[in-house]
């Protein structure tokens, strides 16, 4: 037969609340535990994000440092050695003028104008390889001198607009613009086969907002190429903190866009 209990004890019930507090703690205990842990998973796995970030930025800065320094060796040998050189030549050939029948004149005239068109190329392409000279042009300047030079060696019809109020930047995101440009004029040149190219300027209030657009024949930017150029453009871009993108379809020709954010101006 069942029985009906009667009323718990005091040690009943204290016995029910130690259990129900022993429960509780462990729960609370948990629950900290779970969240401690969660925020030092995430404190470690934010300072090694952040410290992969570094690490990354301070190897894209010491590649664009070799590569700075590779480039202005570069416009020293062009200017003073092979400068030099092409100068001496014209010498031998006014001497040389001197000593041949007047039937020569014209193809040794010809020569000559060669090697001084020559020699005054390599002047411009030194200019534009040499950090020092960027820096003393600055973007527009030096952005200029190498449109100018295409247009001038009848590669290309280049042109450069320039639309806003001009905002002074920082010498070394200048010249991170600037090689992000050459290397995109270089690609045209090299793979365009392209008759005309802008480049278009716009300084607005929170950013420098560029553009440059090809007529040549595009590619298809799915397709993964062995050209380090698009590699090299999007690091460069990324030092700055920009944003970077390039355009293309075959038959349409190629758009790079960058937009450089002014807070990166010291």
């Amino acid at each position: 037969m069942l029985t009906e209990k009667g009323p718990l004890l005091p040690q009943e019930k204290l016995l029910i609340v130690y259990f129900i507090a022993v429960l509780l703690f462990i729960t609370i205990f948990a629950i900290v535990f779970v969240v401690t842990f969660q925020r030092r998973k995430n404190k470690f796995l934010k300072e090694r994000y952040e410290a992969e970030q570094r690490y990354q930025r301070e190897l894209a800065d010491s590649k664009i440092e070799i590569q700075e320094q590779t480039l202005k060796n570069i416009a020293w040998e062009l200017h003073d050695n092979v400068g030099q050189l092409l100068s001496v030549a014209n010498i031998q050939l006014n001497i040389l003028m001197n000593s041949v029948p007047t039937s020569f004149y014209d193809q040794i005239g010809e020569t000559k104008s060669v090697i001084q068109e020559t020699v005054q190329e390599i002047r411009t392409l030194s200019k534009v390889l040499n950090n020092d000279v960027v820096l003393k042009n600055g973007l527009l300047g030096s952005l200029q001198v190498e449109l100018d030079r295409f247009t001038r060696l009848g590669y290309l019809d280049a042109s450069l607009k320039v639309t806003g109020d001009i905002i002074p930047i920082n010498s070394a995101s200048e010249i991170i613009i600037f090689r992000i440009l050459q290397e995109f004029l270089s690609n045209v040149m090299k793979h365009a086969r392209a008759s005309k190219l802008f480049v278009h300027l716009d300084y607005k209030e929170k950013s420098l907002d560029i553009s440059a657009i090809d007529d040549g024949v595009g590619f298809d930017t799915s397709l993964k190429t062995d050209s380090s150029g698009m590699e090299t453009m999007g690091s460069r871009a990324a030092l700055l903190n920009a944003d970077f993108s390039i355009f293309s379809e075959i038959g349409k020709g190629t758009k790079l866009l960058l937009s450089y954010p002014y807070k990166n101006t010291k």
